[in-house]
């Protein structure tokens, strides 16, 4: 009887995984190349890698905040879909178009103006001062050409998030293995100069992931656009940027938070990562290596909370009743869980023989094993947190929301990183664990919100 608290029937997977599994592919297939990709740079070199890793820290903080931005108004598109609202599906998607340029302006101006300085903070740890050099170098190379894919990057964000929030997940996914396999094949070519090519190394890298951003927008706007019947909220949407004024201050309402927490949350991963490149710079070498398996392994569980957060809006817009919907919530979870013990395991199993596919130091190797094994232990809880972060999410709470999460990363790992970094001569593994262990605090306080279901709103109807 409790187990089927916890556990669904087939039917209930099957709706789950319909949603969640090519989700699932793209993000595998997309990390799987990321993978390649990372080797890749390994190959050419240490500091070469160090720079690209850096640089990529730094576009996950505007990731980030236009997944924020993106995510405040999908909020209500997928509830506006379930509750049959097709102008406001459109409006949403509207509004997910606009922020999104306005972000990347923002972007490329920060990071074209400041790109040197912020690639610098990284690089004050044990090492050589030619190192450094060559590495900040490399890195705003890589940056500075990445910045003419900022765009197609956000459109196709938009594209693809209304797509799945409104139950077309398969057209996303082939978006996404498009540009892979495009980024995959130019990055063999413009990485290492094959087939006649010019040997590009880290540049080849960059303008091999801007042209495939380019391809996958291609394929979903201009699926979107060809199947109007199908899809009635992309027909005429260019026609007029309007948006009715009483859903554009819902959506800053509950938006802003989730834009706010998205920066803020990403900035709190990048003073950690700081923190820990403290240690030298065979620390960020080895957690770029660390941090590219787990995004690998982490999959299933990134997946299964994007279709939280489907899912549990749908059924919110559906008005269907709360202990059905904790229901529903309980059993993801469970399964989220349940599923990166598994991942983690496999993730701790080659913890050793990953690190020996790059080009680097045997001391590089060695951190980068230990990392991994960290990482594996902490996935099933960090699965915890990240699903119930979509849960609480789906209903608007995006005050709590941002409370549960930047809040608490600014308030407990955030300080102990600086404060061990700074004050302690800890090396890297302890402070690492220290740090990633706070999630079982924080796992702890998600489930309890989960699980009092104040969370639960029906923002279609709801003034």
């Amino acid at each position: 009887m409790v187990l089927k608290k916890f556990i669904g029937d087939k039917a209930f997977y099957r709706r789950m995984l319909a949603v969640a599994l090519p989700i699932m592919i793209q993000s595998g297939i997309t990390n799987f190349v990321s993978l390649l990709d990372n080797v890749m740079v390994g190959q050419v070199g240490t500091v070469q890698m160090n720079g690209v890793a850096i640089s990529n820290q730094l576009l996950f903080v505007f990731n980030l905040c236009l997944f924020g931005a993106v995510a405040g108004a999908g909020i209500f598109t997928a509830q506006y879909f379930g509750s049959g609202d097709k102008d406001g599906v459109r409006s949403t998607m509207r509004y997910k178009l606009i922020i999104g340029v306005l972000l990347c302006a923002v972007a490329a101006a920060v990071f074209a103006l400041f790109g040197r300085e912020l690639i610098g903070l990284f690089l004050h740890g044990e090492g050589s001062a030619e190192d450094a050099a060559q590495s900040l170098h490399y890195g705003y190379k890589y940056l500075l050409i990445m910045l003419a894919g900022i765009l197609p990057f956000a459109l196709s964000n938009a594209y693809s998030s209304t797509l799945r929030e409104t139950g077309q997940t398969i057209v996303p996914m082939l978006g996404g293995i498009a540009a892979i396999f495009v980024n995959l094949i130019l990055n063999y070519v413009l990485i290492f100069g094959h087939f006649g090519a010019p040997k590009m190394g880290v540049a080849g890298a960059a303008l091999a992931t801007v042209i495939s951003r380019y391809v996958e927008l291609a394929v979903v706007a201009g699926w979107s656009h060809l199947h109007t019947a199908e899809m009635p909220f992309f027909k005429s949407l260019y026609r007029s940027p309007y948006i009715p004024p009483r859903l554009l201050k819902m959506i800053l309402l509950k938006g802003s938070p989730l834009l706010i927490n998205e920066l803020l949350w990403s900035m709190g991963v990048t003073i950690q990562n700081q923190s820990y490149s403290t240690c030298g710079l065979d620390v960020v070498a080895a957690q770029n290596i660390s941090s590219t398996l787990y995004n690998l392994s982490g999959v299933v569980y990134m997946a299964i909370g994007n279709a939280v957060g489907i899912l549990i809006g749908q059924m919110q817009g559906m008005g269907e009743k709360p202990e059905d919907i904790k229901d529903s919530t309980r059993k993801m979870i469970t399964a989220s869980a349940m599923s990166c013990i598994v991942f983690g395991g496999l993730m701790a199993a080659f913890s050793g023989a990953f690190p020996q596919m790059y080009n680097t130091t045997d001391t590089v190797r060695s951190i980068a094993t230990q990392l991994i094994c960290i990482s594996a232990v902490m996935m099933p809880f960090h699965a915890i947190t990240h699903a119930s972060y979509f849960t609480i999410r789906s209903g608007g709470k995006t005050l709590l929301t941002f409370i549960f999460d930047s809040g608490f990363m600014w308030a407990v790992p955030v300080p102990l990183a600086l404060c061990l970094s700074r004050f302690t001569d800890m090396s890297i593994v302890p402070l690492y664990l220290i740090c990633q262990a706070t999630d079982l605090l924080k796992c702890t306080i998600g489930l309890w919100m989960v699980n009092r279901g104040t969370w639960i709103r029906n923002l279609t109807t709801d003034d």
